[in-house]
């Protein structure tokens, strides 16, 4: 499968203001390129890129005062298949995973492992561990969030939403990643690219969408708290403990969104 990505996003600075991008496809789907993933601005603008703490590729820009773009139009084979599905995987014992791992057990900004985790053995101690237990979190964070664009807060926790009941895909997240860690299976907060391939399109603009991994039998495995089934053609961007640690544009100073276009069309082979 081959899928036409791309974005184009531009901000309005009142004086020069230093930015972090997040907006590179990950390093790990790189193979998968058949066209370079440049990222283009205007006005031109040096741009220095360096690779996180998480393994994102990460950009570097200071945009001057007045409007500056951001863009980004590339082709990328994908197999075509749905996410994993491994009913089977286990769960692993905190005493046993990787060193690696163990950040994703703990709270994060947006992720109150603390204030949740009483409600999360409550609800969840008596479901069967490993990859059961992880569907049975997805299906209670699908069914206790509703979907708005219009419900979205940039300072919403993983608890707030839950108090809610409202936001949208990055609060779904926020609360199967933070009901996961509470029970002790590592979760990893994701963003990238999630058209309509393969299911009906929605009448809505297109946006960066966000998911989640869990750590089972010694690998990462894909969920999807907002949508709750298998997709195809995700483009991970990045990866992190939360929003914070992937957020596609951080400025430091002020940056207003002017204009937020995202593009993912399959193409024939």
């Amino acid at each position: 499968m081959r899928v036409r990505a791309g974005f184009e996003i531009s901000y309005w600075c009142p004086v020069p203001t230093a930015m972090m991008l997040q907006l590179h496809v990950h390093p790990s789907r790189v193979p998968d390129l058949e066209t370079p993933d440049f990222l283009t601005t205007n006005p031109s603008l040096t741009i220095t890129d360096h690779i996180d703490m998480f393994g994102n590729r990460c950009s570097r820009v200071l945009a001057p005062a007045g409007n500056v773009t951001f863009s980004a139009d590339f082709v990328i084979r994908d197999t075509g298949l749905p996410d994993a599905y491994a009913p089977d995987a286990p769960q692993i014992p905190v005493d046993q995973l990787p060193d690696a791992v163990l950040p994703f057990l703990l709270g994060s900004r947006y992720c109150e492992t603390d204030r949740m985790s009483e409600l999360a053995w409550a609800t969840f101690g008596s479901t069967p561990p490993g990859w059961a237990r992880v569907q049975a979190i997805v299906d209670y964070a699908h069914e206790r969030i509703e979907f708005g664009y219009h419900h979205a807060r940039a300072t919403k926790t993983a608890f707030e939403a839950h108090q809610e009941q409202r936001g949208v895909c990055r609060d779904f997240a926020h609360l199967a990643v933070t009901l996961c860690r509470c029970m002790n299976i590592p979760a990893r907060y994701c963003t990238g690219y999630l058209g309509d391939i393969g299911v009906p399109p929605v009448d809505a603009p297109m946006d960066f969408s966000a998911w989640f991994e869990v750590y089972l039998g010694g690998r990462w495995y894909v969920f999807d708290a907002r949508h709750n089934k298998p997709r195809v053609a995700r483009v991970v961007m990045a990866k992190g403990r939360d929003a914070t640690d992937v957020a596609i544009t951080t400025a430091f100073g002020r940056a207003d969104l002017v204009q937020f276009k995202v593009v993912t069309d399959e193409l024939p082979d």
